[in-house]
């Protein structure tokens, strides 16, 4: 249990180094330098030392919608198979629990969003809303096809231990078009390139930073502790599934899924630099894509795995 613990409140102080590497990746394409690893640490402690600033028009929902969009985020990792360890808290069905749990923090960050009356941020909180449904959609059919596999769920039946390998050894090719579909989900929950360009300053083509335009200081940075630990999350999944070896020599195993997360976050960083922002129109069918590939990945296994 405390070496879960342990886990989990690294989880929470690397997730910001992790995702400075997709900034240095990105540099890299472009030629440069790029800003230093630590950047995002840098910039957490600036919007921490500085003051929130409120509307007169909104109201509490305003300030608990970065609260709880962390909160969640942090909550979710809890119930995370990290390096394939048992995670600090786990139960039959607590998959379900965290789905609904993200939907939560969503759903906040969306009324936050709501509550300043700015049209644009209404019209970034309806994007907000609409692409993450079809990804739900996605992650239900991954769902029936782990519960089919395993009968089981509970995402340390799939993430930790041997089990992860069990689900390759059980399924191996359709287990390919998941891990596919989860980069898909990754990108899209975590409005990533090519559905949303987080360095986007133009609010017409925003998603999510559109809808934390009026968040500053205090609040502004755990909206964005809460956005690399939900990355955290999503790369944690798809690194156990692109490197589920675990070993019995002391660290090793450790060492292979901090890898894993390094050739994750490296893709999204080469995806950024590589694929242009699809245009909003375009961005559901590229969503449809991971559940199809959900789709098919479950009627395979339906058909032929006994």
């Amino acid at each position: 249990m405390i070496e879960s613990v342990i886990l989990w409140f690294l989880a929470i102080l690397t997730a910001p180094f992790f995702s400075a590497v997709i900034l240095k990746i990105k540099a890299f394409f472009g030629g440069k330098k790029g800003p230093p690893l630590l950047i995002n640490y840098y910039t957490l402690i600036k919007l921490f030392k500085k003051g929130s600033v409120y509307s007169h028009s909104t109201t509490l929902v305003f300030k608990l919608g970065p609260i709880i969009s962390l909160s969640t985020a942090v909550v979710v990792l809890l119930f995370l198979p990290i390096a394939g360890h048992a995670p600090v808290f786990s139960f039959k069905g607590d998959i379900l629990f965290l789905l609904y749990v993200m939907g939560l923090g969503r759903f906040f960050t969306i009324a936050a969003a709501m509550d300043t009356a700015s049209p644009f941020e209404g019209m970034g909180a309806a994007r907000e809303a609409y692409f993450p449904i079809i990804c739900e959609a996605a992650m239900f059919m991954i769902l029936i096809f782990f519960y089919r596999l395993t009968g089981e769920l509970q995402l340390s039946a799939y993430f930790a231990g041997e089990n992860t390998m069990a689900l390759w050894n059980t399924a191996g090719a359709p287990l390919l078009f998941i891990v596919i579909s989860f980069f898909i989900i990754l990108l899209t929950e975590n409005s990533r390139v090519p559905v949303d360009d987080p360095a986007t300053h133009l609010e017409l083509t925003m998603i999510h930073e559109g809808i934390v335009l009026d968040h500053s200081g205090p609040d502004f940075a755990l909206i964005e502790l809460g956005s690399f630990c939900k990355l955290f999350f999503y790369s944690t999944l798809i690194s156990r599934l692109i490197l589920p070896f675990s070993s019995e020599i002391s660290g090793l195993g450790f060492c292979l899924y901090i890898a894993g997360l390094f050739i994750v976050y490296i893709g999204v960083g080469v995806t950024e630099s590589v694929i242009a922002r699809y245009r909003m129109d375009k961005v559901p069918q590229f969503v449809l894509t991971s559940f199809a590939l959900a789709f098919f990945a479950t009627i395979i296994s339906m058909e032929f795995i006994k």
